[in-house]
C-alpha cells in the first residue's frame, strides 16, 4: 500500500491509504477503447467481493500476451450507464469506474510475467510504479487535422449533410476511413480504419 495526502473540507489534511489493482479488459473492449476517446473506463458484472476504492491506482491490461494499455485511478461510480453495444451489461450500474491518467492503447507495454486470474486483481504498488516508469510520460500534444470525406448523392446541401451524419453513425470508425495529418503538413496525410493506419491506394495492393 502507498499513502496519499487527502484534504478535508476545512482545509486540513489527512493521510489516506491507496491500493493498486490490475484490471483486465473484457474481450472486445480493447478495440472499443482504441476507436473512441473516453475519459473513463466503466465496467459492470464484477465480483462484489473485489471492490477497489476511489483513489486506488489502476493498471489496465489486455491478455494473450499480458500488456499494459493504460493507467488510471478508481473514481466513484455514477449510477446506471447508457446502453453501450461494446458492453452487453451496460444497462447495469457500473461496478468499477476508472479515470484514465495515461493511455498506451496504440503501443501496449509488455507486462512480463504478471499473472491475472480474474478481471480485477490486487497489484503490488511497487509493480504499478515500475509499469508507470516504463510507460513514461505521454508524447507532447500537437495539432492534427482530421477529415472524413464521403461522396453523397442528395437533392440539396442540407440533405447531403443529414445523409453524411447518418452514414457516420451507421458505419462508424470500424468501416469509415478517417484521414489525419499534422497541421501544416497535409502531404503527410494517413488514412486510419479500426484505429490503425490503413492503405487506401488499391494500386499499392496489387
Amino acid at each position: 500500500m502507498t499513502t496519499d495526502t487527502a484534504h478535508r473540507p476545512d482545509g486540513t489534511s489527512r493521510t489516506a491509504s491507496t491500493g493498486a489493482w490490475a484490471v483486465l479488459l473484457p474481450a472486445g473492449r480493447y478495440d472499443a477503447e482504441r476507436l473512441v476517446h473516453h475519459d473513463t473506463l466503466e465496467l459492470t458484472g464484477l465480483d462484489e467481493a473485489v471492490r477497489p476504492r476511489p483513489g486506488d491506482e489502476v493498471a489496465v491490461l489486455i491478455d494473450e500476451p499480458v500488456r499494459v494499455v493504460a493507467l488510471g485511478r478508481v473514481a466513484a461510480a455514477t449510477g446506471t450507464r447508457p446502453d453501450d453495444p461494446e458492453d452487453p451489461q451496460s444497462d447495469r450500474e457500473a461496478a468499477l469506474v476508472v479515470t484514465y491518467t495515461r493511455r498506451a492503447f496504440d503501443e501496449p507495454l509488455p507486462a512480463g510475467q504478471l499473472a491475472l486470474d480474474r478481471p480485477v486483481t490486487p497489484l503490488d504498488p511497487a509493480i504499478h510504479r515500475a509499469l508507470a516508469e516504463r510507460l513514461g510520460p505521454p508524447a507532447p500534444r500537437r495539432t492534427w487535422l482530421v477529415s472524413l470525406d464521403l461522396p453523397i448523392e442528395a437533392d440539396s446541401p442540407a440533405e447531403a449533410v443529414r445523409l453524411f451524419w447518418s452514414y457516420v453513425q451507421e458505419l462508424g470508425p470500424r468501416e469509415l476511413p478517417a484521414f489525419v495529418s499534422p497541421a501544416g503538413d497535409e502531404l503527410a496525410m494517413q488514412a486510419f480504419v479500426l484505429g490503425a493506419e490503413a492503405n487506401q491506394d488499391p494500386e499499392e495492393d496489387d
